[in-house]
């Protein structure tokens, strides 16, 4: 969006230890520190709309500010291994973390962007993160126009970056797939200036699988703004937010045998709420029994499987995206505007065990 899993195998320890020790060379700023260290706020409000709401989120349950004052946070990802949270701040090109101490610290940077040039944009940095499935981080790269795998020696190592000899826009969130494919989507964001600018090789906005054997395969290209993405507990359904102010939807698409899709049909419309909410269907998450977390106009809205919008996360701010996390999965961390931010549930996201 602009600015205006699971448990991995043993093998990823050696190089969840290398990132551990990264040199933290950006410091947060004094009201982010501040507000890490100070006992929790709340932001926004609660809307239920439906009984089945309160069977997700428990009467007494607010949403915290864990830490506050950067410029645009988004992609959070659960660490399981150090009991951490990882999230973007695009603008500053950062990767920061909160850990299980409940302690904020700058994890990576550059996060997006590794040129020498001025980036001229505002959005330079990561943006959707998460791991694979032996727990190295992957990042959608705003700045460097990719998706990337971090190394052990931090250096970036090229996952996709162009298709049929054009480069992407800005890829912008991502998700796997159990066979090991990649989904993401590829929207203009992180180019200086959007949709418009001279830079922009590819007549459209992309949803793409990146097959294990490195083979890209553009999915559809009728949607403007695809954004946040996820699947359905068993897999038979790709979602994906688009976050046209003029078309403000959550696609539903079937996935066929050969990991490609099928007529997508609309999941959500939240179009009328444009202007009206704060924020635009952005990032999601899917808990087990397949509801969806989906970022949107007002906050967090939640939705059944079926569809039903059962309540809302009114956060009163532009709210970017969402992932479950926590040490058995029930904790919904949420990323909106210049705040991080947490809730406890009564579900738990996929990949969690009972």
């Amino acid at each position: 969006m602009t600015l205006i899993d699971r448990k991995t195998r043993p093998e990823s320890w050696a190089f969840a230890a290398v990132l551990m020790v990264l040199a933290f060379v950006v410091m947060p700023t004094a009201e982010a520190q501040e507000a890490a260290s100070a006992p929790y706020d709340s932001l926004g409000t609660i809307e239920v709309k439906h009984d089945r709401f309160r069977e997700l989120i428990p009467t007494d349950s607010r949403l915290e500010i864990l830490a506050s004052g950067f410029e645009w946070t988004e992609g959070p990802v659960w660490w399981p291994e150090q009991e951490t949270v990882l999230f973007s701040d695009i603008p500053r090109n950062t990767v920061f973390a909160w850990t299980k101490k409940g302690e904020l610290k700058p994890f990576l940077k550059p996060s997006g962007y590794t040129g020498s040039d001025q980036f001229t944009g505002q959005e330079p940095g990561s943006n959707g993160l998460l791991f694979d499935s032996n727990g190295r981080l992957i990042l959608c790269q705003h700045g460097d126009r990719r998706v990337a795998r971090l190394k052990d020696d931090r250096t970036f190592e090229t996952l996709a970056s162009t298709y049929q000899g054009k480069r992407l826009n800005s890829p912008n969130d991502a998700v796997f797939k159990s066979d090991g494919s990649l989904y993401f989507t590829d929207p203009p964001y992180g180019l200086p200036k959007n949709v418009d600018d001279p830079a922009k090789e590819l007549p459209f906005q992309g949803v793409y699988r990146l097959s294990p054997d490195g083979t890209l395969t553009l999915l559809t290209d009728q949607m403007t703004r695809p954004n946040g993405i996820a699947f359905s507990p068993d897999e038979s359904i790709l979602y994906v937010a688009n976050s046209d102010p003029e078309k403000a939807i959550w696609m539903a698409f079937p996935l066929k045998d050969d990991g490609t899709l099928g007529e997508g049909k609309v999941f959500a419309d939240a179009t009328d709420q444009v202007g009206k909410e704060k924020g635009l269907p952005d990032g999601m998450t899917v808990d087990r029994d397949g509801n969806l977390f989906a970022t949107g106009p007002g906050g967090v809205l939640i939705f059944a499987p079926d569809g039903t919008h059962l309540g809302t996360l009114k956060t009163g701010e532009a709210t970017a995206n969402c992932t479950f996390g926590g040490e058995d999965g029930s904790v919904l961390y949420v990323t909106a505007d210049m705040h991080f931010c947490r809730i406890p549930t009564t579900t738990k996201g996929l990949g969690f065990n009972d």
